[in-house]
């Protein structure tokens, strides 16, 4: 074969598995690192695997299946060289919300594995389709505002669920406002196992004050082993505390899962919810960490990567998975550089998993609870609520709502409710634009708004109006509204300049209102013209066919252009004061 040839085929294999054309230029030198790296966060992805499971509502086991494979995924079909995948925080209540009313329904707990491996294929198709299809903008669905919003109602949710199991109950609860009195109950009535408490209670803060001050060090791994230690030492399982057990030996084999075909449905609905929220995460930790390696994202390349994670664990009795931002970190300040750090990882999982799966038996259930709560607290973000609260409130009312959403309505409708605002969002923006009145200000050059600079000088009969915004159905009667009451004020303006700049689209339905306006304005003696309209805009207005009423001379190059054909054409002059024009009247 012609070394030509096979170069061709390298190129073409690495452009669908970046990883392979990764390993193909692999420095050995980095391998000592990325080793290194890779040990250290197998520490983390083990109990937080098991964690995350359990927050699923899964067996702990899968957890593992779910962090090796996710690890393989990506490495040989993700574009980053330094992201790390696994179970997430933020995806198990939404795949416990998904899963469990189905498994439940069906009789056997256990068919909720097979349940989050179906709906970790839908989730990875969703995704590796829509990097196939180039639609990566559809992470942009949730606005920042209402992902705050999101995420602080999932940390509460969290949270709240996690409550019982740290102090060694149980609590049944369909909703956040039932699984708090539940809490507050149990309590009350004292079924509190004193033991679970103070191991969980120790787990959790001696975690958050490595986190705080010894961010290096993976504090998750330290707790882990002191809750094992005291178990054994102490004989905690006798006095009341829920431990792991032992986990089953060895690794799961390949199995395409089945579920009834009835629960497609639901099971696609969530899928789409936990898909919109990986990627968003993974986009947004690709960015920051690409910022610091000197990489470029590619959205759509992200997208293909996890999406083929999320398959490679729905193969092997997993669940849908996400990028770990905290993962992430701890393996690039460990000296990652490739993925051959999460290779290793998986590497490490597996060997546990094949020589030791009894390591883990005397892991105390409250332990597990105190690295998710760990794990909420990071979710939350209290901060950025304040900083919206005081530049903009009505992102702030956005982000309240959303999170009331989560913490109101669950997990699922909750994001439904994300996506739903920030949508609504853009609408509000498009059909009621910001909207001026122009004039000249003092000694600056050119035309300014008059709401936020003194207008110094007009000329008598002329108004010159901006609209921010694309002219399309949904602001048409906005701009119709407006140029109609702008041409009623007294003295009636004898031009009325469109400053057109920001306007970047003009569609049918705004294109019929013009001639309509048009006509009527000219009826009543003042005239609409267009200044500055982008070219690209003019031609689609000129291909509607209203050039009877919106002539070639209606339209100028600047508004300075716009002005000078208006002092020709009146003799008018310009004179001191503002005008007898303003929006606000």
């Amino acid at each position: 074969m012609a070394p030509e040839t096979t170069t061709h085929r390298l190129d073409a294999v690495g452009r669908v598995l970046p990883g392979v054309a990764g390993l193909r230029s692999y420095r050995p030198s980095l391998f000592g690192k990325d080793l290194v790296a890779g040990l250290v966060i197998s520490t983390l992805l083990v109990p937080q695997g098991m964690a995350y499971a359990e927050l699923a509502g899964l067996p702990v086991i899968t957890g593992l299946y779910t962090t090796v494979l996710g690890l393989i995924g990506y490495a040989l079909f993700g574009p980053s060289r330094v992201l790390v995948l696994g179970p997430d925080s933020a995806l198990g209540p939404m795949i416990a919300a998904t899963v469990l009313p189905l498994a439940l329904a069906n009789g056997d707990p256990q068919t909720a594995v097979a349940y989050a491996s179906v709906l970790a294929l839908m989730v990875g198709a969703i995704t590796v389709l829509a990097g196939l299809f180039k639609l990566g903008f559809v992470a942009d669905l949730l606005s920042r505002p209402t992902q705050v919003g999101y995420m602080n109602g999932l940390a509460i949710t969290i949270l709240i669920g996690q409550l019982p199991k740290l102090f060694g109950f149980s609590v049944d609860g369909d909703n956040l406002l039932s699984e708090i009195t539940g809490f507050i109950r149990a309590v009350a009535e004292g079924e509190t196992v004193a033991p679970a408490l103070a191991i969980g209670t120790g787990c959790l803060v001696l975690i958050l004050v490595l986190q705080r001050l010894w961010p290096v060090f993976p504090g998750v791994l330290g707790a882990v082993v002191l809750a094992i230690a005291a178990v054994a030492a102490f004989d905690l399982g006798d006095r009341g505390v829920a431990v792991v057990g032992e986990l089953p030996a060895g690794f799961p084999p390949f199995e395409i899962p089945t579920v009834p075909l009835a629960d497609l449905t639901v099971l696609f609905a969530g899928a789409l919810g936990i898909a919109l929220v990986s990627l968003t995460d993974t986009i947004s930790t690709a960015s920051v960490f690409a910022r610091k390696t000197g990489a470029e994202v590619d959205g759509d390349r992200e997208m293909v990567g996890v999406g083929a994670a999320s398959v490679a664990a729905g193969l092997f009795q997993g669940f849908p998975i996400s990028t770990s931002s905290s993962r992430t970190a701890v393996a690039f300040q460990a000296g990652s550089r490739t993925q051959v750090t999460g290779l290793v990882g998986a590497a490490a999982v597996t060997v546990m998993l094949v020589a030791a799966p009894g390591l883990l038996r005397d892991l105390p259930q409250p332990a597990l609870a105190a690295v998710v709560i760990a794990a909420s607290l990071s979710l939350a973000d209290i901060a950025s609520l304040r900083r919206l609260r005081r530049q903009r409130r009505s992102d702030f009312v956005l982000a309240l709502v959303a999170f009331l959403g989560v913490a109101v309505l669950g997990v699922l409708p909750g994001i439904a409710v994300a996506v739903g605002l920030s949508i609504l969002n853009v609408f509000r923006r498009v059909w009621w634009p910001h909207q001026a009145l122009l004039g000249r200000s003092g000694d600056l050059r050119g035309f300014h708004d008059s709401a936020y600079r003194t207008t110094t000088q007009h000329l008598p009969g002329l108004a010159i109006y901006r609209f921010d915004a694309p002219l399309l159905f949904a602001n048409a009667r906005t701009f119709r509204d407006q140029v109609q009451r702008i041409a009623s004020l007294d003295p009636r303006p004898r031009w009325i300049v469109v400053a057109a700049e920001p306007i970047t689209d003009v569609d049918t339905t705004a294109a019929d209102m013009l001639e309509e306006l048009e006509e009527e304005l000219d009826d009543a003696g003042t005239l609409l013209v267009f200044a500055e309209l982008k070219d690209a805009v003019r031609e689609k207005v000129q291909h509607y066919e209203i050039a009877r009423t919106l002539p070639t001379e209606r339209f100028f190059p600047t508004i300075h252009a716009a002005v000078d054909a208006y002092e020709r054409a009146q003799g008018a002059s310009w004179e001191p004061g503002p005008g007898p024009y303003d929006l606000d009247e």
